[in-house]
């Protein structure tokens, strides 16, 4: 599936594009049902950026005014249906997200990539704390599961599942790392802990 260049990137943009295949609705309500269901927890929301994105979506082509509303002394709402260019768009997007990894930019990577500045024995004690504090998310995230299970179907909690397992491999990375660095057997770890004793870059550093 070839990839396109999208007139809209956002991940709320997809999010409020899959809330109103459901129905129409005003953005008041897409961002309630978008919590409602969850998905506050896997896409960023917030009511100034909904209107916005609403406001371009509907620019583009992909949304339309389908009604407007009063409900007694409160200002009228605009309800926004989606347009078959708008259904077209959602399906190629979510299609092509579902199926080609892309390259992401997680801020734990970039501090992997920079903590040769620390001594090995700092980052120890702050990746022992990392693993503490991912074992009590997980467990708080397993519990929230569990009980959502009760509720709510699984096909609307597969991204929490993901997140959840997400977390748990990371902290089954750190500490296989942690390991590494305490005994010894990651490659160059005494070459950075000299560093940090002496000031001398070793050779294979620089």
């Amino acid at each position: 599936m070839a990839s396109k260049r999208r007139r809209l990137s956002n991940p709320l943009a997809l999010a409020v594009l899959v809330t109103l295949w459901q129905k129409p609705m005003h953005p008041y309500e897409i961002a309630q049902t978008l919590r409602r269901q969850g998905k506050d927890t896997s896409t960023k929301i917030n009511y100034g950026s909904l209107y916005t994105v609403v406001q371009n979506l509907e620019k583009h082509g992909f949304v339309e005014v389908a009604d407007t509303e009063r409900q007694g002394n409160r200002p009228e709402r605009t309800v926004y249906g989606l347009t078959s260019a708008g259904r077209e768009e959602m399906t190629e997007w979510l299609s092509e997200l579902l199926a080609r990894p892309v390259k992401e930019y997680p801020i734990f990577e970039s501090a992997l990539s920079l903590l040769g500045a620390l001594p090995p024995d700092e980052v120890t004690t702050l990746l022992e704390e990392r693993v503490q504090n991912l074992d009590v998310r997980a467990a708080s995230e397993r519990g929230a599961l569990e009980k959502l299970y009760e509720s709510v179907p699984r096909l609307f909690l597969v991204e929490v599942e993901y997140q959840l397992h997400m977390i748990e491999a990371q902290a089954e990375w750190v500490r296989g790392f942690l390991e590494e660095i305490r005994k010894g057997s990651m490659p160059g770890v005494e070459s950075w802990r000299h560093f940090h004793e002496t000031g001398e870059l070793p050779p294979e550093f620089t």
